[in-house]
């Protein structure tokens, strides 16, 4: 640390140039990063919906299958809004009754088979399906879906409706949200920011200063994403704003610092080195444990936690290196720009509620053990969904969505992916069962829709490319049920179950996929994934807290704390009857405990400092609490307004959901730490200094430094001050046998202050 210090101090203009040249590269990395649009894309690829997901788009091109709703429209205008359709780049094939017969036939003249699949009960409705070329989410398919919604909102007569359907249109849906609203709630963020900053820090120029530095390390983050192959939208929606909430924290830590320094040193760039120095427990420890947090999703089955761990935790390092570089170096060049600019500031000391709590510490322990139990019920109530979708309520989608339940009787589609080579009885068989389970309305296949007796040589090649590819054949399966429903999990369940009979492993393949298979898959795979990212995440920061201050306790103390106020904050949304996104308690479980145990580490850390100096558990304390409330607010409310800012503005349910809890567990974690951290870690003092390597041990000294020391005494306590000397080996252990009486005042207390020198 100290080589980096001297050198950023000494070359503050070079790092400034170099930092600004980065910006390049990044911002056309960031702008060609992909951005995937389909979570279901991301379950793990072993699972058997997964293996059918992926036959489906490579060899049928069904995954992306989009479904187009006419209504009131003759055969011949559907006709003609079909060879539309098919102008369209990517779009592959588009399915209708003229595929399987005589297009211009009308509806009523159809064979009931063929009429149940592509027109409603009264005939009202006509549907046709249009596979595109690549997967749900690519840019290529869902600009096509995009061109497709465009004819449909302009071809149709008057009394006439056209409606799209499909996983791709939601994906397009989703697209054109996430462009639409993603710069307008990084933009309100930053501005709150900004605001904030600007009522709580000395100079007006500072907030500015840190925004910029920060905002340059989200574009190093976001241009260097490629490395991963692309983004999901959750990842390129939420991590900017992410990264901001928590690197916020340790340039606050570091500016507070610098600003400590500069009163008792004026030299500018002595004072930055002191504060990299006196920063490096606080930020190091604070860093490695919202690391951890993020590191933690990264062991998720489900492939986005890695995606969003690795994303964030790439964010923290970068976030980190600008704020120990890029930032004290801006801080150096416009140093007289924030002197000249210095305002009054609203105080966020705490220090009455900081002394209240201090004395009254005994009750506040007491309220922490009695509530912990409670919290803890109540967080693990909390209730979540799986349905995925982020499109608004109003939208055509919705409205197609609803056509499709009550007109074709299709609340949800499945998917039966088996062997070509199985004999045609047993093809039959399988469709005939599956007809059977409760909730399934019809079953559309390859038998089904030209027979048995018709070989497969005068059969068009549109009509087998829908159920014939790869030496695979698929059925489509119509469901009364809505996919994530616990009947629609059952279903699939007993599906899978007649398929295997015929198509197991050792009998060839067989998979029961689409939106119903998924969604199960999906609950089972994060129910795991919970348990298994909150245990390593818990571990993680405590061997990182456990390292930092060599100590046993110290870890439990602030990871209870913490813990604490997740629960307080997912039981919040139990008692407010709210449902939460299945992404949201791993989330928070991961990024509040990384997060926001900085706060704690912060408080724990300076009260170190002030023990070590000779002040007793209480004094301590009080100092500690003077010194590190102000920056553990400041911090907090940074965090909250970013999130806050983006949870009113933004309509993505999965992120206004996230968003909103986060904003709320900052807060309530620093209040869990003035009001119940506090007294614990004074109660529990003479614990901690047992269990911990050097408790009452001096920090390092610097070169140049003031080390202070306090002497306890009857009347008035005593400080020593030692100035270290650059010439380290000069040292001599000798009593100070020359002083000068001074009185100052230190804090709220008077001391006798007494100076010597190295040599005296």
């Amino acid at each position: 640390m100290n080589k980096l210090s001297k050198f950023v101090v000494s070359r503050p203009k070079f790092i400034v140039f170099i930092s600004l040249l980065l910006l390049i590269p990044t911002i056309i990395g960031a702008i060609l990063t992909p951005v995937n649009y389909d979570i279901l894309d991301y379950l793990p690829s072993k699972l058997s919906s997964a293996k059918g997901e992926r036959i489906l788009s490579e060899e049928f091109n069904s995954a992306s299958m989009t479904m187009v709703i006419t209504e009131n429209m003759s055969s011949k205008e559907i006709l003609n809004l079909k060879k539309e359709f098919l102008q369209i780049k990517n779009v592959d094939s588009v399915i209708w009754t003229d595929s399987f017969s005589d297009g211009n036939l009308p509806g009523e003249m159809l064979p009931d088979e063929l009429k149940d699949i592509f027109y409603s009960k009264d005939g009202s409705f006509a549907m046709m399906y249009i596979q595109l070329e690549n997967g749900i989410s690519s840019r290529k398919e869902i600009k096509a879906v995009q061109q497709i919604q465009k004819i449909a909102d302009w071809y149709p007569s008057e009394g006439q409706n056209v409606y799209v359907s499909g996983l791709t249109a939601v994906s397009g849906q989703t697209k054109s949200m996430t462009d639409r609203q993603a710069p307008v709630y990084v933009a309100i963020a930053i501005i709150l920011a900004v605001v904030v900053m600007l009522f709580t820090m000395e100079s007006s120029v500072i907030p500015f200063i840190l925004v910029g530095v920060l905002s340059m390390a989200v574009v190093f983050n976001m241009g260097t994403n490629f490395i991963i192959g692309g983004v999901s939208y959750i990842t390129q929606s939420i991590a900017a704003i992410l990264q901001l909430a928590v690197t916020l924290d340790y340039s606050i830590f570091l500016v507070n610092r610098y600003n400590e320094e500069k009163k008792n040193t004026p030299v500018k760039e002595q004072a930055m080195e002191k504060a990299l120095h006196g920063s490096f427990t606080s930020l190091s420890g604070s860093s490695l444990t919202t690391l951890s947090g993020f590191v933690a999703l990264c062991f998720m089955q489900l492939k986005l936690g890695f995606n969003i761990g690795f994303v964030m935790a790439k964010g923290v390092v970068l976030g980190v290196l600008a704020v120990v570089t890029i930032l004290p170096a801006f801080l150096l060049i416009f140093d007289e720009k924030i002197e000249k600019h210095k305002h009054k500031t609203l105080s966020l000391t705490f220090r009455g509620a900081s002394k209240f709590v201090i004395k009254t510490r005994g009750l506040f322990a007491v309220i922490f053990v009695i509530i912990l139990l409670p919290a803890v019920v109540l967080g693990n109530s909390v209730e979540t969904y799986f349905n995925v979708s982020v499109i608004d309520k109003n939208s055509d989608e919705i409205t197609a969505q609803d056509v499709l339940r009550d007109e074709f009787n299709m609340n949800s589609m499945h998917f039966i992916v088996v062997d070509d080579s199985l004999p045609t009885k047993q093809l039959s068989e399988i469709a005939a069962r599956i007809s059977n389970v409760d909730g399934i309305n019809r079953v559309i296949g390859y038998n089904y829709l030209l027979g048995t007796t018709i070989p497969d040589s005068i059969v068009p090649d549109e009509v087998n490319s829908i159920c014939k590819q790869g030496g695979y054949q698929i059925m489509l399966a119509v469901s009364d049920y809505t996919a994530t429903t616990e009947k629609c999990d059952n279903q699939v369940e007993q599906m899978q179950s007649i398929v295997n009979e015929y198509a197991g492993e050792e009998k060839g393949t067989g998979y029961v996929t689409g939106e119903g298979a998924l969604y199960k898959d999906l609950k089972q795979t994060t129910d795991t994934d919970f348990r298994v990212t909150n245990i390593i995440s818990i571990i993680a920061v405590f061997i990182v807290i456990a390292v930092v201050f060599k100590s046993w306790t110290l870890p439990i103390l602030l990871i209870l704390s913490i813990e604490l106020a997740i629960w307080i904050n997912e039981g919040i949304a139990f008692l407010t009857g709210a449902s939460v996104s299945f992404v949201a308690p791993t989330m928070i479980t991961c990024v509040q405990l990384g997060a926001t145990v900085d706060y704690a580490i912060l408080l724990t850390s300076r009260f170190k400092e002030e023990i070590s100096k000779g002040f007793n558990k209480v004094e301590a304390m009080k100092n500690a609490a003077f010194q590190s409330v102000k920056s553990i607010f400041q911090s907090a409310m940074m965090f909250f307004f970013a999130t806050f800012g983006v949870y009113l503005v933004c309509s993505i349910t999965i992120v206004k959901e996230i968003c909103a809890m986060l904003a709320r567990g900052s807060i309530i974690s620093a209040l869990v730490i003035l009001l119940f951290l506090m007294p614990l870690l004074v109660i529990t003092e003479k614990l901690i200094a047992k269990t911990t390597k050097g408790w009452n041990e001096p920090a390092p000294a610097v070169e140049g430094d003031d080390i202070e020391y306090v002497i306890p005494a009857e009347e008035k306590p005593i400080r020593i001050t030692n100035k270290v000397k650059k010439d380290k080996k000069e040292k001599k252990d000798k009593k100070a046998n020359k002083h000068k009486d001074k009185n100052v005042e230190f804090e709220e207390e008077t001391f006798t202050e007494f100076s010597f020198s190295d040599d005296e």
